[in-house]
């Protein structure tokens, strides 16, 4: 091998099987997916209730995987599900003392649903990688040939040359692995240093420096359609085996009449001052999240804060429809668009249970409007902040940033007001 990485440094490489190498047998890479599926950690912060309520999202996910053939997503989710519900969640400190409806859903749905898929997909799974390594083989072996006149070398040798084959391969593999991930560090640290020559910006501004204003005022990165960079956060609730992302996300479509709709609906409470909010609902198809809905709870609202209500009421719809919880909206009446400490705090939960969950704001006053998603940062201080209302966070590095996984389609939202 010419390429001069260390033993050490190919061993760690390996260390955690791809589940797309055909190289590797069927059970590797069954395990492989398991492993994915076990990387489950909960916040006891986050009540058991929004918990529960991810896990009923989870296992409408899955089945959408699984109805549409994607095996590997859907086995991945399951898992997760099931480590989640059995393993984790009962570890809350008030798993005991919580009793909602959906904890007796999921309990149903363990036993009737999660437990048996799993086993399916899992023999499913079994079946496929076995007919696509039984192909691997095959094409190896007949690349084999002596003298040129295409006699076959013994049984034995042509077994051993499988895997000396393989083995190279997957060197290979690893090795140019790690050259791209070292390649996107260095990338990754030139933009980092970028930032860093950017002013600081206090929590009141719009957090221009992180965007671009569309015609539209709609502030979207101006670099989301080039190729993503690879992301380092930690695997959250309802993620799972994706492909075609940005950053590690699955896309999110969102329709270009949503906030023209959602601020109509708040214009009454915007011309008292009032914040409006509003939860983003909507659907996964072809591993991406189509936004079709936006629903108003009742809440309790004033010039810099919304509480949402009854939530039961929203439930109850989401479920009815079927939909996911894709992230929440509301206004700021009188300031800019930007996440407030109390706004990071309230996007947090939501980002915990969907890594590509996104927080819309909406300022009518200065007619520009924000896509915002924490970044690494702010989700590890948020995880460790216990304050509450208002209270200052650290700037540098930013806690929040435009999203760069959104696109704006020529789509129909419908807005649904429970108030």
């Amino acid at each position: 091998m010419e390429q001069g990485f260390s033993f050490s440094t190919l061993k760690k490489l390996a260390a955690e099987p791809d589940h797309t190498d055909v190289s590797l047998t069927a059970a590797e890479r069954v395990l492989a997916l398991s492993k994915m599926g076990c990387s489950v950690e909960i916040n006891e912060e986050i009540t058991p209730r929004r918990y529960f309520r991810s896990g009923v999202e989870m296992e409408r996910m899955a089945a959408v995987y699984l109805e549409e053939g994607s095996l590997e997503n859907a086995y991945v989710l399951y898992n997760k599900f099931i480590t989640l519900f059995v393993e984790k969640l009962p570890s809350h400190r008030d798993y005991r003392e919580c009793s909602v409806p959906e904890k007796q859903v999921i309990m149903k749905k363990l036993q009737d649903v999660a437990f048996p898929r799993k086993d399916q997909l899992r023999k499913l799974l079994h079946e496929k990688f076995n007919k696509e390594h039984a192909a691997y083989v095959m094409s190896q072996s007949q690349a084999v040939v002596v003298d040129g006149c295409g006699q076959q070398l013994s049984c034995s040798l042509v077994e051993q040359e499988r895997l000396r084959v393989a083995q190279l391969r997957r060197m290979q593999m690893e090795a140019e692995q790690f050259r791209y991930f070292e390649d996107q560090l260095r990338r990754q640290e030139l933009a980092n240093r970028r930032d860093e020559a950017v002013a600081k910006v206090p929590e009141q501004t719009d957090g221009s420096c992180l965007s671009h204003s569309s015609k539209n005022h709609v502030r979207l990165d101006p670099n989301r359609n080039q190729p993503p960079l690879p992301s380092s956060k930690p695997a959250a609730t309802l993620a799972g085996v994706h492909t075609q992302l940005v950053e590690g996300l699955r896309r999110v479509v969102i329709p270009r009449d949503l906030t023209y709709k959602f601020l109509l609906l708040a214009d009454s409470n915007t011309a008292r001052g009032i914040e409006t909010c509003g939860v983003l609902c909507g659907k996964l198809t072809q591993n991406e999240f189509l936004l079709t809905h936006v629903v108003v709870p009742k809440q309790s609202a004033g010039p810099d804060y919304c509480d949402m209500e009854n939530v039961e009421e929203l439930f109850s719809f989401q479920d009815h429809h079927s939909l996911l919880t894709l992230g929440w909206i509301h206004t700021h009446p009188t300031q800019t668009a930007f996440l407030s400490s109390v706004d990071l705090h309230t996007h947090g939960s939501y980002q915990l249970m969907l890594p590509e969950a996104i927080a819309i704001v909406c300022s009518p006053k200065h007619n520009d409007t924000g896509v915002f998603r924490l970044t690494s940062s702010g989700m590890g201080e948020v995880a460790g902040c216990r304050l509450k209302g208002f209270h200052p966070h650290s700037k540098d590095p930013p806690l929040f940033s435009i999203c760069r996984h959104v696109v704006i389609k020529d789509l129909k939202t419908t807005v649904l007001d429970l108030r």
